[in-house]
């Protein structure tokens, strides 16, 4: 009980201003919590998702704005002392946990072709099933500010595409459901000097394809894409800031082309007919 109050006092004491306020700046800024709302906070184990339960039960508790909370956690095949750790946590944490049981880890296992496309697709569907099936609309997800802005710059350089993680989301396949993401403001290291603050360890990560594989196998896209951004913040610390603005000053006029509801546009196709623009 005690440790509970002190993790809960810390987020709104110790990191009022980089955590608390973040947080709820994310959720007035973009509309993600509307009242009348029940939304599946989703545990995966780790540390962001387990600050967004504690930020989402804070909210709930101060909020004038009446919404409902459960706490979803899936058990995609975890070892048992992976899966005791996610329950410790919860427990000490004051998370009231709904766990299931799935068998992904199994099924992506032996996939030698985006084994963690794969899973990634199989979690979210169970999480919007689950969620649906306790009475929810929304479900919220830990990425926070930094995987927004790798997300960013990774569909540029991999992906030769420009999007990004979005705040909200509306389901494609669950009539009625939403995405959030709550922590869409709030930086990693925060997070981490929490995690530090408060001697708390959660999971890493506990896929079996990891675990498998060495350090430098595993390094992948966005861990090189995390790397680059830190050192383009060493000589711009405002480069990682810019990136997440600049996709919200997306300047159709100088864009080579763009696609909107699955149709694609070019800048051909008005150019005879548009007034001259400023050249660069």
């Amino acid at each position: 009980m005690e440790k509970r109050v002190e993790i809960e006092r810390s987020i709104i004491k110790k990191y009022k201003k980089t955590i608390w306020h973040r947080f709820i700046g994310g959720c007035k800024d973009y509309g993600l919590i509307r009242a009348g709302d029940k939304i599946a906070v989703c545990i995966s184990g780790g540390k962001d998702s387990f600050l967004l339960a504690k930020c989402m039960q804070q909210l709930q508790k101060h909020s004038d704005v009446p919404f409902e909370l459960e706490f979803l956690c899936m058990d995609p095949g975890y070892r048992p002392e992976n899966r005791a750790m996610i329950e410790h946590n919860a427990e000490i944490m004051g998370i009231p946990l709904h766990i299931f049981q799935t068998e992904i880890f199994d099924t992506v296992v032996n996939i030698e072709q985006s084994p963690c496309y794969l899973c990634a697709r199989m979690r979210r569907g169970y999480l919007y099933k689950n969620a649906q099936e306790l009475g929810c609309n929304k479900i919220a997800l830990g990425h926070h500010f930094d995987d927004i802005v790798e997300t960013t710059l990774m569909s540029m350089l991999w992906g030769a595409e420009v999007k990004t993680m979005m705040p909200k989301l509306h389901s494609t396949n669950y009539a009625g459901m939403e995405l959030i993401r709550p922590l869409c403001l709030v930086r990693e290291t925060d997070i981490l000097a929490w995690k530090r603050y408060n001697g708390l360890t959660f999971l890493q990560c506990a896929c079996r394809f990891t675990e498998r594989e060495s350090e430098e196998e595993m390094r992948g896209a966005r861990s090189e894409t995390k790397a680059l951004i830190a050192a383009l913040r060493r000589t711009n610390p405002q480069a990682d800031v810019n990136i997440f603005r600049s996709m919200q000053n997306v300047n159709l006029n100088m864009a080579l082309g763009w696609t909107h509801n699955g149709k694609s546009h070019s800048f051909l196709d008005e150019y005879d007919c548009e007034v001259p623009q400023t050249e660069l």
